[in-house]
């Protein structure tokens, strides 16, 4: 019966990849490094969040500076990450809230804006979320979104109906 040669043998000077125990020696160490081999030859994937491993998601959203929920379905997550660079660059703005609103409802948010100062100083903006299931949205999550996203000087009302 002929063992398994180790791959590894190829790495040596000839006169010992003849040597069977050269062979079966090294088969060690390829059992133990190949699964480090495979990760590093499909490391690539690792940087893309659309595949990456779901638990690589939450360190490659500290790349673009975004705290993931773990509540949030993946796919959600891996929206999130690869839009991560774009939504900072607008983040504080219309637009980003928008955006980053539209990644996690599904549903393209209406922000409308209040140009004018209230009593207190404070610029106030509006969000209504029209989704087919008004109780199936997260308020709680929609608002940490806007809370994160919104300039610090402003308020906000949010409205979330029934589309």
């Amino acid at each position: 019966m002929q063992r398994k040669q180790s791959s590894y043998l190829r790495h040596l000077p000839a006169m010992y990849q003849e040597e069977e125990f050269f062979g079966r020696f090294l088969m060690v160490f390829e059992d133990v490094l190949s699964p480090v081999e495979h990760v590093l030859h499909n490391i690539h994937l690792y940087f893309d969040p659309m595949m990456a491993p779901p638990g690589f998601l939450a360190w490659l959203a500290t790349w673009v500076d975004l705290v993931l929920d773990e509540n949030w379905p993946i796919q959600k997550r891996r929206e999130l990450i690869k839009a991560g660079v774009e939504l900072y660059s607008w983040r504080g703005t219309k637009r980003g809230l928008g955006e980053y609103l539209k990644i996690y409802t599904g549903v393209e948010p209406e922000v409308i804006e209040h140009f004018d100062a209230e009593e207190d100083g404070l610029y106030r903006f509006s969000v209504i979320i029209r989704v087919p299931k008004p109780k199936a949205l997260d308020e709680t999550l929609v608002r940490r979104v806007i809370n994160a996203e919104k300039p610090a000087h402003t308020t906000y009302d949010l409205k979330i109906q029934k589309a």
